[in-house]
């Protein structure tokens, strides 16, 4: 297994014309899911799936939970139908629960690995990943198929997950 410095950038090739270059992806300290939370998406009652907790923070200090990235980026993607009025620009924070550490990290700065033979409590998933070692690392532990920055997930791809492939 390889040491890992925190903090340390990473530059690897993870593909035909995928090289990415990131320093860990920060740390977030965001309010937990209480037993009573369920996921605006899917309804499953979050507090249950600790090592796959996603969470929308907003401005009022009101927050989302998800079951997992997959319903994060489902919310995201159509916020009119799962955020009660709420709007992207009130919020604040987002996080993901990263695979190694399980700690909460940003989820704009998460790298993400799609058609492992990791399933998160809805199936297929997003598996987030804090830097490009760790998720080199996931890819070849794993079997991953795709690896994804926060801009480069789609709807299609979220169809895909539910389908359970291809990827």
């Amino acid at each position: 297994m390889l040491k890992r410095a925190a903090g340390l950038a990473a530059t690897l090739s993870l593909g035909p014309g995928l090289s990415v270059a990131r320093a860990d992806a920060p740390t977030l300290d965001l309010p937990p899911p209480g037993p009573g939370d369920t996921c605006p998406v899917c309804g499953m009652f979050v507090y249950k799936y600790p090592e796959w907790v996603t969470t929308v923070l907003y401005a009022d200090g009101y927050a989302d939970h998800f079951d997992g990235a997959k319903d994060y980026f489902k919310y995201m993607f159509d916020m009119e139908k799962y955020a009660l009025g709420r709007k992207a620009d009130q919020i604040t924070g987002m996080g993901v629960t990263e695979y190694y550490g399980l700690k909460l990290i940003d989820a704009r700065e998460a790298l993400y690995v799609v058609g492992s033979d990791v399933l998160g409590p809805m199936g297929h998933e997003l598996v987030p990943l804090m830097n490009a070692v760790d998720a080199q690392d996931f890819m070849r532990d794993h079997k991953g198929q795709k690896l994804l920055r926060h801009d480069e997930v789609s709807p299609e791809l979220l169809d895909a997950l539910d389908q359970g492939g291809p990827f």
